[in-house]
């Protein structure tokens, strides 16, 4: 299971954002806040996308963006294709690192 800390905010909401920590398991993104579980989404049944202000969650008839500290990790572990040229360039450097580091090992 991975974790990233992020922030949540609906999408168009101009309220201040909810510190979540995300967690990826095999078959679901969990959202919690402290001890409270704010969502639990199977894999197969929302879409990602990864814009300049942050991923896009549709969920249940829900738009919510994530900001993720570690944006180029959690891309990668979703298993994203598509992002915006920045992102991209920070999810090829992430690649590179990690696949580095398997080499030595």
């Amino acid at each position: 299971m991975s974790s990233f800390d992020a922030t949540l905010r609906m999408y168009g909401d101009a309220g201040p954002p909810l510190n979540v920590v995300v967690q990826i398991t095999d078959a679901h993104l969990h959202l919690r806040t402290g001890q409270s579980e704010v969502a639990d989404w199977p894999l197969s049944e929302i879409r990602v996308t990864a814009l300049e202000d942050g991923f896009h969650v549709r969920a249940e008839g829900e738009d919510v963006v994530l900001e993720v500290a570690d944006d180029a990790r959690f891309a990668v572990e979703l298993g994203l294709r598509n992002a915006h040229p920045a992102l991209r360039k920070r999810m090829a450097k992430y690649l590179r690192e990690h696949s580095e580091g398997q080499q030595g090992a």
